[in-house]
């Protein structure tokens, strides 16, 4: 018997929350500056697809807290399913997108991206390397706990 109530706390639920609530500020705390919103060198098109973008995230990233937590009338592992999912897209879309024509992780002669172990720690190396594996940590952690309340 699956319950619908959201009020219990777990570690699984609150890493899900973090990577969500990261969703929803880090495009703000990365792009609204002098290197994407206020670039002079930027055409009003590319500035809004931006602006698109930064407020894409903020919703992601609120839908899935209010999925985990807030959402009633579905089970437990349906608001887990859809949080987990919601979270994920913002980050999961910049995988292909990093392929399309033209495209590049980070601005010419914007702010100098730290390397780690060889590799630019960008906005695709911090998915890969934290986003991802906190949230698939939280969604295992979750699960786990879930079963063992149904049991």
């Amino acid at each position: 018997m699956s319950s619908t109530t959201n009020a219990r706390w777990s570690i699984g639920k609150l890493l899900i929350s973090l990577v969500a609530m990261f969703t929803a500020v880090s495009p703000y705390l990365a792009d609204w500056n002098e290197t994407h919103i206020y670039n002079p060198m930027w055409l009003p098109h590319a500035k809004f697809h931006n602006a698109q973008t930064m407020v894409l995230g903020a919703f992601l990233g609120l839908l899935a807290i209010f999925c985990l937590w807030f959402r009633q009338e579905t089970s437990n592992k349906q608001k887990l399913n859809e949080a987990a999912f919601l979270a994920a897209l913002y980050w999961l879309a910049q995988l292909p997108a990093a392929f399309f024509p033209g495209t590049a992780l980070t601005d010419p002669g914007g702010v100098e991206m730290p390397v780690i172990f060889g590799v630019e720690f960008n906005q695709l190396t911090l998915g890969i390397t934290v986003i991802f594996p906190l949230l698939i940590l939280g969604y295992y952690l979750e699960r786990r706990s879930l079963q063992k309340a149904e049991v």
